[in-house]
């Protein structure tokens, strides 16, 4: 088990660092890296997807190659641009909503982001649910004129994002409120979304999420939860063995990250990723490793969920 903790270039879903533990098993490394504010019953399903890539590994693949959005933060308008015009990608997630900021920063970051795709370029907006329903209704209709692939997550529940769903023609995403194995059914009883966004770690791994994305009956949208090349590699894994996969993945977030743990590091090119499963590289994970019993005590009480 290595302890590690990486910087990340910009402030991302509250967070500037990621940190996390790295398990070795017969099967290859796998990653824990839930966020500061879970505690052990959330902590145990992302325990869970690292032990399956440690000691079980992944079904097959269907496919070689996953396509991938860029992934834009916060940021202003000429960073937007530029992240754009270098990831290479034909799809962007834009963030919008930032507490903070205000909607003409949004409009302004996703006009930009427009501009530097161009008219055949896919935009989809990720609000983590900060909106009320009356607001997001209004905010998508403004946003869709620079042409939305989708909303993601515009407010925080279902009911609100069923009720969104009725008010505007942009498909709905549910990302936040498909975090464990009941959820799909939830959502889908709801009529809450029309695409399901679906991270690995917080499901339990790989399999457990091939069966979360069967319940739902939605298109999925396999997301990364900002990990290492190690961590990413599971989603990748995921998307990569999908019956179906008709929209780009949210996969592309090594750019998020000042470094990795790997000296190959899974990035895309010409908006794609090759399936594939790096391993770690000493001289890489020295940049980043930390003697952290916090982080050991988190995987100890996530272990002890599962007895």
């Amino acid at each position: 088990m290595r302890v590690f903790r990486i910087p990340m270039r910009t402030r991302f879903r509250g967070q500037t660092v990621r940190e996390g533990v790295l398990i070795e098993g017969p099967s290859g490394w796998g990653e824990f890296s839930p966020f500061p504010e879970y505690g052990p019953a959330e902590c145990a399903r992302w325990l869970a997807c690292a032990r399956e890539a440690a000691f079980d590994g992944w079904p097959p693949p269907v496919r070689a190659h996953i396509p991938v959005n860029v992934t834009v933060p916060a940021v202003g308008p000429a960073e937007a641009f530029e992240l754009v015009r270098a990831a290479g990608c034909a799809t962007a997630k834009v963030k919008v909503a930032e507490r903070g900021q205000s909607f003409a920063d949004d409009m302004a970051r996703v006009e930009a982001v427009r501009d530097a795709l161009g008219l055949a370029g896919k935009i989809r907006v990720d609000a983590n649910g900060a909106w009320g329903v009356d607001e997001a209704a209004v905010r998508i209709k403004e946003l869709d004129r620079f042409g939305l692939e989708y909303a993601e997550q515009p407010c925080a529940t279902l009911a609100e994002l069923a009720e969104v769903r009725r008010k505007v023609d942009v498909p709905v995403a549910a990302d936040e409120s498909i975090r464990r194995a009941e959820d799909p059914l939830r959502v889908r009883a709801a009529e809450a979304a029309d695409i399901a966004v679906v991270k690995v770690q917080p499901l339990g791994g790989v399999r457990a999420a091939l069966r979360v994305v069967e319940a739902c009956g939605l298109p999925a949208v396999v997301s990364s939860a900002v990990e290492t090349s190690i961590g990413l590699a599971a989603g990748v894994a995921l998307a990569a063995a999908l019956p179906d996969l008709p929209y780009a993945c949210g996969l592309g977030t090594m750019t998020l990250l000042t470094g990795d743990v790997v000296a190959d590091s899974l990035r895309p090119v010409a908006g794609a990723i090759a399936v594939r499963r790096p391993t770690v590289a000493p001289e890489e994970l020295a940049r980043f490793e930390i003697d952290s019993p916090d982080w050991i005590r988190r995987m100890e009480e996530a272990g002890g969920m599962g007895r």
